[in-house]
């Protein structure tokens, strides 16, 4: 009866367990959809939101940053292929994410 018990509580451990790990990964999924969605300002965006982008790494966000402290706010969105690292490619792939304030 002892192991029986026991073999059940183990089952029920292992299914909480389970739908724990699920969980978790679908928020993990979420945020991370949430966080692509997001539109970003070029001119006010902090590295955290830059990051967000395709192709856009702490070093490019740290370009955009630093062309926006030396040159002032951007224009336009094309704007950014003056960032050094910034190319077509990753322009096209965020265009639609990208807003001037």
């Amino acid at each position: 009866m002892n192991k029986q018990i026991f073999n059940l509580i183990a089952i029920i451990f292992t299914v909480i367990s389970f739908h724990s790990i699920a969980n978790t990964e679908v928020t993990a999924e979420s945020s991370q959809t949430a966080q692509t969605q997001l539109v970003i300002d070029i001119n006010n965006a902090k590295p955290k939101d830059l990051v967000t982008l395709k192709g856009v790494g702490m070093k490019k966000a740290q370009a955009i940053i630093s062309y926006r402290q030396t040159n002032g706010p951007f224009v336009s969105i094309e704007d950014l292929l003056k960032v050094q690292g910034i190319g077509k490619h990753v322009l096209a792939e965020n265009k639609n994410r990208l807003k001037l304030k």
